[in-house]
Parts: structure tokens; C-alpha cells; sequence
């Protein structure tokens, strides 16, 4: 079960509400998604079933089968109810649909190098969860981070297999709290991996969350389904409460195991969690993009490639740019993002919640260029995709194919576009764009009208259920 939902907020402006981190490439070259299902593969394990938001359902399923993941279903939050509604909605599935199975809760977004290691503390996991017990894994720390919770094992009641019982849960502590937990020996990291049969879930469920509990079971017995997708009751599903599975039901269980697991993991959390990942060359700086730099250390240097980075005379730095924003701080306080986020949110909303280059389920836009009465953008269309059939009722656009072929509609007349050719779409027609071939579709979209919003759509079909 992978938990995909969350807005990766302290990765801006990378990572946006509407393209999170999960999504994205952060530590090679597939997205934190894809290397999290490419972990959960074998024998072991049955097909992934996805909890997540309505809005990045297409992607979603787009990156698990470019990955060649086996997937099962994508269950859609109406709305985010944190991580216990998320595994409720998780357990009442596998109960409703297989039966009462083994089931291992995993956030799409975290990073863990030694694959092996996980899988071994899975199997000593297994037979805990067989016996009633609800397992979470504990990280061996490598240093005293006050960016983790942590658990404390009972030290003193090792199980045979090095499995102990829970002693507590302890939210991010302070820098001396962290350094004196790892003195004891006892505290790991908590990676929020859970294990456990559905049933035991739900069992601890009734016990301590009764409420959400009978919400979310009114909402997945009224659900509608949509090929992979599931969609529980709205109306029913927001009755859940907002809480953690750590405050709702670890913390209170009496029923908690911990495995501890030396498997170099992380939660990528922050920008100073990539830098620790990254590969660095000899001045420990971590590069990615056109980055030229001077007498400069211990620095992550990031772009999207379209803008230069020349950094002279750094030391512990973070300077991550893309097309619409820069950000800049040094390493030890990446995290500290909450505040300015919230700035940008009242003042600059767009560059919180739209990446510069806006995912869509038939490919990608990006805007190149802008002025009074004018936008410029450059669309990929991926092969085998079409842009509903839609018109604008207040600009017109001009499309040149640069790359591909291009079968367009405007009005009545369907076209075929080669590269360097053109149309024009009059404002007030319906039109549409689309990929039959093999390679991607490239094109420079030049839209002209008094308002350029996104929302000037109407929308006549579309395949992605958009109208």
C-alpha cells in the first residue's frame, strides 16, 4: 500500500502542491514514486494499491507504468485526512477485495539505499504481524537529526529475531534531546512503514478511532470505481478525522513492534536531505544543471537548466532554481520553509501551487514567455494523447509544430501538422489537439486575448473525465 499524498512543501520550488515531490526525480532518474514501486517488487509482494488525491490520479498511474510496476488500484482521497484515514481506507479495501492480508503501509516519497536490508526486516516483520502484532521498522540513526520522530524500543524484551516491543513515540526532538537519544542506543528513527494484518489494523481502528473508522467504511461502501480508480463517498469520507496513525492508534496500541533496520534511509524532507544523498565531487558540493562555481563548498547548486548558476565563495549553501523562482539559504536551515511559504502563498499563490512546468495527463506545458495580452508556452503532447476538445471564449492561439506530427481539429476540419507548420484557432472555436504517433509532440503555443487564464475552458470531451 503506498501512501502517495502530501505537498513536499520544504522542496520548493521544486516540489509544488500540484506536482509534489513523490513525482519527481529528486535523487536519480525516476521520481520518488517510481523507485519506491520498483523496491516493492517479487515475490513477496502482491500489486501495488496507491492511496492518493484526485489531482495527480493520471500521473500516478502514468509513472507506475512507465516503470513497469504491477498495480492493482488507486484509491482517491476526497480530500487529505492524514495518514490514519489513508490507512483505514487502505485496510477496509483488502479486507472488502482479498480477504484479511498481510499489509505494509510505505510513503511513495522516502529514499532507501540498501534495498536488501528493507526486505529483510519485511520478512522479520511478516511473522510479527502474523502473530497480531502491528509493525513499524525503526532506522538506525547516523547522526542526531531533529528533523525525524523517533521510537524508543524496550530494550530490556528483545525478541529472538532483534524485533523489540514499542516502548513510546517521540515527536522531532530538540538538538540536545536528539544527541542524548542516540547515546542510549535505544531510539531509531521513525520511518512511518507500518505492517500488519488488515484485520489487526482495523481491529486497534475500532478501538481508538471508531468514527473515522465508520466514516471511511460508509464512504468505501459507496464508492464509484473508473478502471483503476476508486473513488469513496465524499460526503462520508470527510467525517474522518484529520490524525496521524502514529497520535491515533501507535502511540495508544499495546500491540506496537519495532524492527530495527540499518538501510540507509531517508525521508527527503528537505534540501539538505538531497544534498546528503548526492553525489559529491571533490569540493563536497552537490551539482545538478549548467552550475559553474568558484571557491565554493559543502553547497547544493541546482537549476533547471534554463538559468546559469555562477556561485563564487560558498560555503553550506543551497541555491535551487527553476524558470519562476530561486531559492536560496543555507543548508542547515533548507527546512526552515513554513514561513516563507506562507508568504509567497498570500502574495505569489501560483508559484506555490503551479510548477513551472505543469504536468497534464496528456503531457506538459510550459510558460515561455508573457506580457499584456500575450502568452507564449511550449507543449509536449506525449505519444498516443489527446487535449479534450474545448474552446476559449476570450483568446485566440497560434500553434507551430516543432517537433512530431500534430493531428488538430478546429471547428470541423481535421488536419495533420508536420514540424514547421501552423494553424490559427479563432476565439469562440472548438478545437483539439492530438499525439497519434510514436514520439513526442513538441509545439509553440502563442495565445493572444484580453484574459489568458487557465480557467477561459470549456471543455466538450475529454478522456480524462474533465468536462
Amino acid at each position: 500500500m503506498i501512501l502517495c499524498g502530501g505537498a513536499g512543501t520544504r522542496l520548493w520550488p521544486v516540489s509544488r502542491q500540484q506536482f509534489p515531490k513523490q513525482l519527481l526525480p529528486l535523487t536519480g532518474t525516476q521520481s520518488l514514486l517510481q523507485q519506491t514501486a520498483a523496491r516493492l517488487t517479487g515475490d513477496l509482494f502482491a500489486p501495488a494499491i496507491v492511496v492518493s488525491a484526485e489531482d495527480q490520479r493520471f500521473f500516478i498511474k502514468r509513472q507506475l507504468q512507465d516503470s513497469g510496476a504491477s498495480l492493482e488500484a488507486i484509491l482517491l482521497e476526497p480530500e487529505g485526512r492524514n495518514t490514519a484515514a489513508a490507512a483505514i481506507l487502505a485496510a477496509s479495501w483488502i479486507r472488502s477485495t482479498t480477504g484479511d492480508e498481510l499489509m505494509l503501509l510505505v510513503p511513495a516519497d522516502h529514499v532507501i539505499g540498501d534495498r536488501q536490508a528493507f526486505l529483510d526486516a519485511v520478512e522479520v516483520g511478516a511473522r510479527h504481524a502474523d502473530d497480531g502484532a502491528i509493525v513499524t521498522f525503526g532506522a538506525q540513526p547516523a547522526e542526531p537529526n531533529t528533523q525525524y520522530g523517533y521510537i524508543e524500543a524496550k530494550a530490556d524484551q528483545p525478541f529472538a529475531d532483534g524485533a523489540f516491543p514499542i516502548a513510546c513515540f517521540h515527536e522531532k526532538p530538540d538538538a540536545t534531546s536528539a544527541v542524548e537519544y542516540i547515546a542510549t542506543g535505544r531510539f531509531y528513527w521513525n520511518c512511518g512503514i507500518f505492517l500488519a494484518r488488515a484485520s489487526t489494523l482495523l481491529d486497534e481502528m475500532r478501538q481508538f478511532l471508531p468514527g473515522s473508522l465508520d466514516a471511511i467504511t460508509s464512504a468505501l461502501s459507496e464508492a464509484t470505481t473508473d478502471g483503476p480508480f476508486v473513488r469513496p463517498s465524499a460526503v462520508a469520507f470527510r467525517r474522518a478525522e484529520n490524525i496521524s496513525i502514529d497520535h491515533a492508534i501507535m502511540e495508544k496500541t499495546t500491540r506496537g513492534v519495532v524492527v530495527p533496520v540499518q538501510m540507509d534511509w531517508s525521508d527527503v524532507g528537505a534540501w539538505d536531505a538531497v544534498w546528503k544523498l548526492g553525489k559529491k565531487d571533490a569540493d563536497a558540493n552537490v551539482t545538478e544543471g549548467r552550475v559553474v562555481a568558484v571557491d565554493t563548498r559543502n553547497s547544493l547548486l541546482r537549476t533547471d537548466g534554463r538559468a546559469l548558476i555562477a556561485a563564487v565563495g560558498l560555503d553550506n549553501m543551497a541555491v535551487i532554481a527553476v524558470s519562476d523562482a530561486i531559492f536560496v539559504a543555507p543548508i542547515e536551515r533548507a527546512s526552515d520553509v513554513r514561513e516563507l511559504i506562507g508568504k509567497l502563498a498570500n502574495g505569489e499563490p501560483d508559484v506555490v501551487t503551479l510548477p513551472a512546468k505543469v504536468a497534464r495527463p496528456w503531457g506538459s506545458y510550459e510558460t515561455v514567455a508573457s506580457g499584456p495580452r500575450f502568452q507564449a508556452k511550449h507543449l509536449v503532447v506525449d505519444p498516443g494523447e489527446e487535449l479534450s476538445l474545448q474552446l476559449h471564449y476570450h483568446r485566440s492561439e497560434h500553434w507551430v509544430v516543432v517537433r512530431g506530427t500534430a493531428e488538430v481539429t478546429v471547428g470541423d476540419e481535421v488536419s495533420i501538422l508536420q514540424e514547421n507548420e501552423s494553424t490559427f484557432i479563432p476565439a469562440g472555436t472548438k478545437h483539439r489537439l492530438a499525439n497519434r504517433g510514436k514520439v513526442p509532440l513538441e509545439l509553440v503555443e502563442v495565445q493572444c486575448g484580453p484574459y489568458l487564464a487557465e480557467d477561459d475552458i470549456v471543455r466538450f470531451d475529454d478522456e480524462y473525465g474533465r468536462t
